[in-house]
């Protein structure tokens, strides 16, 4: 009887964020044909349980197990931080020698390190998942890693058009996509101010600089719900400080980390999504439509694709409070419960999670895994 073919999955968090959320569904898009298991690394604090991936892979039944993976972290870039990553990067060609998967799969471009130490354990099939758009000094850093991939798999097209030539020609766009809610709580007969919602980690980029400026210079046009924390590492965002200094801060919500955001989903009437740079994608995004939530966005990267202003959200200019402040202050209620039905007709069309595990299966046997 032949042994079936062993797929492993190096993942650089142990968080329950936007590409750990799409983790778990590549590994329940996976063919039974294969055999799985999802090593994460060991050199940042564990999350509480009820908000780590590997909770929600393991009640899936896939294994998992915690190794010294050589992930590209902003912090390491000191002498200190090299000598660490090289150290891990040892220790993971002894762990790859030893345990001789047929393929290993980068799930996104901070694993990208463990491509070329597959190639040298002698892994056949190594493959790369882009959920990042390269810039500057990374898309230096990254490329040369991203060689010893035989494929790439890019979750947007703004994502793939910023890798170098020389990459592009191995890439694949599969959009990511998202399951159906539990349940369907349409927009419909709702009443009273608008409630707005914006649910992301703290990072600098993410704009919340940008949005609470909007809010102000709007005079709160309502309620605003405020998810997150701030991120392990990198630069991050004192959200309530900036609640705190806004002439109505009683308008602001500040919730911060939270098991099940799709409740807040449900609660609001409008998801924002004011990010300064380019989402790679924007995942939120179409968890919103698909509870028939519209989105607010800014103009840029992987939103583009997403949202169609005037029908299923409206968009704005990256970093431009102005502009957003308009589109908070000009939304009635009517265009936002027309606006949400859109949404989830958007949804159904394209972003669901059966669409998504069938592209990204049909993706992965295309590359040999």
């Amino acid at each position: 009887m032949t042994s079936r073919r062993r797929l492993v999955f190096l993942h650089p968090s142990d968080e329950l964020y936007g590409a750990d959320r799409m983790l778990v569904e590549m590994l329940r898009a996976v063919d039974p044909e294969l055999s799985v298991e999802v090593w994460l690394p060991n050199d940042l604090a564990h999350p509480p349980a009820e908000s780590s991936v590997c909770t929600a892979l393991r009640a899936d039944g896939v294994r998992v197990r915690h190794v010294g993976l050589p992930i590209l972290r902003r912090a390491y870039r000191n002498p200190r931080g090299l000598a660490a990553m090289l150290r891990r990067s040892a220790g993971l060609l002894r762990v790859l020698r030893t345990e001789r998967p047929d393929a290993v799969y980068c799930t996104t471009s901070a694993a990208f390190l463990c491509a070329p130490v597959a190639r040298l354990a002698g892994v056949r099939t190594v493959l790369g998942h882009v959920q990042e758009i390269w810039t500057g000094a990374d898309a230096a850093a990254l490329s040369l890693p991203a060689r010893a991939c035989g494929r790439l798999l890019c979750i947007s097209d703004a994502v793939a058009g910023a890798l170098p030539p020389v990459l592009r020609r191995r890439t694949i766009v599969v959009p990511n996509g998202t399951p159906e809610p539990a349940r369907l709580v349409p927009l419909d007969g709702r009443t009273g101010p608008l409630r707005f919602l914006v649910a992301s980690r703290w990072n600098g980029w993410k704009g919340h600089r940008t949005l609470l400026a909007a809010w102000e210079r709007a005079g709160a046009p309502g309620e605003l719900v405020v998810l997150g924390g701030a991120p392990p590492s990198g630069d991050s965002v004192d959200v309530p400080a900036l609640v705190a200094a806004l002439s109505r801060p009683e308008s602001v919500t500040v919730v911060g980390e939270v098991q099940d955001p799709s409740l807040y989903v449900e609660e609001a009437d409008v998801v924002l999504m004011p990010s300064d740079q380019p989402e790679p994608f924007g995942l939120v995004a179409i968890e919103a439509f698909a509870r028939a939530r519209p989105v607010v966005a800014s103009a840029a990267g992987g939103l583009l694709d997403i949202v169609t202003p005037g029908s299923d959200g409206w968009l704005f200019p990256a970093r431009d409070a102005e502009s957003l402040a308009k589109v908070l202050a000009g939304l009635t209620r009517e265009e936002v419960t027309a606006a949400g039905r859109h949404a989830r007709q958007t949804y159904e069309a394209r972003y669901t999670v059966e669409r998504f595990g069938a592209d990204w299966r049909r993706a992965v046997r295309a590359a040999g895994a």
